[in-house]
């Protein structure tokens, strides 16, 4: 039995959720996110809250049930408080500048880096050296912070490049003479 799959999503006030057919669509203050669950689980409505059930009890079903309450439980999240991703940049003149859609990195390479910021997600940097993404869809979020980590990550000997705030970067001892 699935101890997630039991739990039903309760719907904050300000969030209404509508099923037809296998999908759900969550509307809130944020905006609106949708999610189609597979054959193997049914979704009821009622009460203020969203449940999932499975088919059977196949693994397949089993397994689908945790996982689609799981999805349903980040449309509501998403819709009501939004996600977030902090990372931070360490490095000599390393900085990243956002301008619109773009953001603009400067990542000690021969060209300063353009990225092009998808849309349903905004990115911001309050100061030269940290940047936040945000958004209503977690996937999204989590998918543009590590593109743009992915322009330089941490670097274990003097730990310079772009991280997830709080991250650890395991450090290595340089070369002995």
């Amino acid at each position: 039995m699935s101890r997630i799959g039991k739990k039903p999503v309760e719907l904050p006030t300000g969030v209404e959720a509508t099923l037809s057919g296998q999908t759900v669509t969550v509307k809130g203050p944020k905006g609106q996110r949708e999610f189609t669950a597979t054959d193997d689980v049914t979704i009821t409505v009622k009460d203020n809250a969203v449940s999932v059930d499975p088919r059977g009890s196949s693994k397949r079903a089993r397994q689908q049930w945790g996982m689609s309450r799981t999805q349903v439980q980040n449309l509501v999240t998403g819709v009501t408080d939004g996600f977030r991703k902090e990372l931070e940049i360490s490095g000599v003149g390393y900085r990243a500048q956002a301008q619109g859609n773009t953001l603009t990195l400067n990542l000690g390479l021969s060209h300063d880096v353009i990225f092009d910021v998808p849309e349903g997600v905004t990115v911001t940097t309050p100061r030269n050296t940290e940047i936040i993404v945000e958004g209503i869809d977690q996937q999204l979020v989590g998918q543009v912070a590590a593109k743009i980590r992915e322009w330089r990550k941490p670097e274990p000997y003097k730990g310079k490049g772009i991280r997830y705030k709080g991250e650890y970067v395991f450090s290595k001892e340089g070369k002995k003479k």
